[in-house]
């Protein structure tokens, strides 16, 4: 199995940018679909962006679509999202998981990090 760890969030402004990064190890991570969820207060987790195995595929959901971007280095075990244009709407707490599917539900994926906060100020 494989162990997720999540870095790089923060506090920013309104407007700003920020680079989360999800470090896998314990397991090969090149065999995971992996995606990025998210849990505001008060708020179900849901789902931000995935990204399929070798990187060729990826998904957004509409509210982040030409603001965030996520990728993957294989070599490094390591998915990133790159978020700009930040918007106080996207606060909270942000999990990057790995599964077998390429999908957009919770229950899709099999292993979660512990997520990192991300707080953006109006």
């Amino acid at each position: 199995q494989v162990q997720l760890v999540e870095s790089g969030g923060g506090l920013v402004q309104a407007g700003g940018s920020l680079r989360l990064s999800c470090a896998g190890s314990g397991g090969t991570f090149s065999q995971y679909a992996m995606a990025w969820f998210r849990q505001g207060p008060g708020k179900e987790r849901e789902f931000v962006a995935s990204i399929s195995r070798s990187g060729g595929f990826k998904d957004y959901q509409d509210s982040v679509k030409g603001r965030f971007t996520v990728s993957r280095d294989n070599t490094e075990n390591t998915l990133y999202l790159q978020m700009n244009t930040l918007k106080p709407e996207d606060t909270a707490l942000y999990y990057c998981a790995a599964g077998r599917l390429r999908l957009s539900q919770v229950a899709s994926y099999d292993y979660w990090g512990q997520g990192t906060q991300v707080t953006v100020s109006s």
